[in-house]
């Protein structure tokens, strides 16, 4: 398994337990030999981001990029893919529903790691997103110990 954090924006995140949350979200969901990178960044990052290869001209909460799709997808089959974190967005959301600014982090982490393993709740219909839902809110629960009311 490798992990690789990177924080571009200015807001302090605790990499180190993040990391082991995330360890947590692949064990759990058996993907502990899964290659992740997640990089923490700012709406303006995220805006640009969501521009360019989703062509939504707004920031977001979390955006993952699966290597699991596409013409090679097989050639590194460990390798999961990006989440890119808005953490200007994490951290109005963590206040807005009186959550730390960690759990809100675990929690997107929780939905990007979905997204890299295939769930959809845009493209892929009502059960699936309720699928994916259902997933990530028991998940986030076995984690922090508590739900969230979303």
């Amino acid at each position: 398994m490798s992990i690789y954090f990177e924080n571009r924006q200015k807001q302090k995140v605790d990499l180190r337990r993040l990391r082991a949350s995330l360890k947590k979200i692949l064990a759990e969901l058996a993907c502990s030999d899964a290659d992740v990178s997640v990089i923490f960044v700012s709406d303006e990052e995220i805006r640009g981001l969501n521009r360019k290869y989703l062509a939504r001209d707004r920031a977001t909460n979390v955006i993952s990029f699966s290597m699991r799709e596409g013409e090679f997808f097989d050639v590194n089959p460990s390798l999961l893919g990006d989440i890119v974190i808005s953490v200007d967005t994490a951290l109005r959301d963590a206040e807005r529903e009186g959550i730390p600014l960690e759990d809100e982090m675990t929690y997107l982490m929780i939905h990007g790691v979905l997204h890299l393993l295939g769930y959809d709740h845009e493209r892929s219909g009502r059960d699936a997103a309720r699928e994916m839902e259902g997933i990530q809110n028991d998940l986030f629960v076995r984690l922090k110990g508590y739900p969230l009311d979303r």
